[in-house]
């Protein structure tokens, strides 16, 4: 089997594996999954810390060195804030999320955005291939992960603004084709330009990493300190046991 389609076929499991595990999700009551969403979460944090910093960033400093490798590293993060800041970086889940607007069509952006962003995940997933099979298959893993209570999220908000189940999930799977085109193009792009690669996989960690410690964190941070604090932090350990468990 060729790299390529060893790609394609991961960044299928990236995208549209997480959005079938949401799909399971939203056949659950409302309180089974906000009982259940928050568990995925931490899990999904754990999963994206470990990949980006046992599995990506190490790949990266045997290619460049220190100083170029974290100047890009922080060059992504930045990037990722700015996208954010124009709602093209969306990440929500939960069922109770702002709903973004764009010229009066309720949710317009929160599409955009999640092609986007699924775009980056694929160009994430192809690099991360053409580096290493292994470490394409725990980037894989990291990103249906965290694609899964964002999906549900998602799908939350398009209700909110008035769209009907089908045409929702319809547009969700269209968003989510976005991986796949990521990942062809990583593959043209990098095929021509392979010094570039390190440089896509330092970019591939800021995005886990700005994620994690941006996005999902910070609601894990919000309630007590109680049972379901110790859960979270058990999850999280988890998450960073199996990203250590897939490394080369």
């Amino acid at each position: 089997m060729t790299l390529f389609a060893i790609a394609i076929g991961l960044s299928v499991l990236g995208s549209f594996g997480s959005l079938l595990l949401a799909s399971g999700l939203l056949v659950l009551s409302p309180r089974a999954r906000l009982a259940l969403v928050p568990h995925l979460v931490s899990y999904a944090v754990g999963t994206l810390l470990g990949v980006a910093l046992l599995s990506i960033l190490p790949e990266v400093l045997e290619q460049l060195d220190a100083r170029h490798a974290l100047l890009t590293l922080l060059a992504g993060i930045l990037t990722f804030f700015v996208l954010e800041k124009l709602v093209l970086w969306h990440h929500c889940h939960s069922t109770d999320c702002d709903v973004p607007h764009s010229h009066g069509r309720p949710g317009a952006l929160v599409l955009i955005g999640h092609a986007f962003h699924s775009f980056v995940d694929g160009v994430a997933i192809g690099a991360a291939v053409q580096t290493a099979v292994p470490l394409g298959v725990s980037t894989a893993i990291a990103v249906a992960l965290h694609e899964v209570p964002q999906q549900v999220g998602d799908f939350a908000i398009l209700l909110n603004a008035g769209y009907r189940r089908v045409p929702a999930l319809g547009l969700s799977v269209l968003s989510a084709a976005g991986a796949l085109a990521g990942t062809v193009v990583a593959f043209s792009a990098f095929n021509h330009l392979p010094g570039v690669l390190p440089y896509a996989l330092s970019f591939a960690a800021a995005s886990f990493l700005y994620i994690s410690m941006a996005d999902l964190m910070p609601d894990l941070h919000k309630g007590r300190v109680d049972a379901s604090a110790i859960k979270q932090v058990l999850l999280l350990g988890a998450g960073i046991a199996t990203a250590f468990g897939l490394r080369e």
